[in-house]
C-alpha cells in the first residue's frame, strides 16, 4: 500500500511540473529544437532545473544508508555503452523531435488532449510490446 501511495505522489508531482513547465505542449518542445527558426529556451531552463534537483538529490543519496522507502539503492550503472544504449537514443531523439513528446508527458497529456497524445502513447505501447516479442 505505501508502495501505491508514493507511486501516486511522485507521478501525481511530476505531472504538475510538466504541466507547470508547460512541457506537455509538444509545440514548445519543438520550439526548443528549432534552433534555426523561432528558438523557445524554456526546456533549456526546466532541463536546468532539473540537474540541479538531481544534484541535490545525488549529494543527499551519497550520505543516506537506504531510501526512505526501500530497504536499498537500485542505482543503474553507468559504464555499459553500446549499440542498443545509442539505437535507444536515436530513436528516442527522432521521435521526441518529431511528435514533441516523450514518455512522461504523453501519458501526462492523454489528461489534457487525449486524441493526439493518444496516438502517440499507442504507437509507444505498441513499440515496448514489439520490443518484448522480439526481444531485442
Amino acid at each position: 500500500m505505501r508502495d501505491a501511495i508514493v507511486a501516486i505522489v511522485s507521478g501525481t508531482l511530476f505531472g504538475g511540473g510538466l504541466a507547470f513547465s508547460g512541457m506537455m505542449d509538444p509545440k514548445r518542445v519543438r520550439g526548443f529544437l528549432d534552433i534555426f527558426g523561432e528558438w523557445d529556451p524554456t526546456l533549456a531552463f526546466v532541463m536546468g532545473g532539473a540537474v540541479i534537483v538531481m544534484a541535490i538529490a545525488w549529494a543527499l543519496q551519497r550520505r543516506m544508508a537506504a531510501p526512505l522507502f526501500a530497504e536499498a539503492f537500485n542505482l543503474p550503472g553507468t559504464s555499459l555503452i553500446d549499440s542498443k544504449l545509442i539505437g535507444g537514443g536515436v530513436l528516442f531523439g527522432v521521435g521526441w523531435g518529431l511528435a514533441g513528446l516523450c514518455p512522461g508527458p504523453a501519458i501526462a497529456a492523454l489528461v489534457i488532449e487525449p486524441a493526439s497524445a493518444g496516438i502517440f502513447a499507442l504507437s509507444m505501447v505498441g513499440g515496448m510490446v514489439l520490443f518484448r516479442l522480439t526481444g531485442k
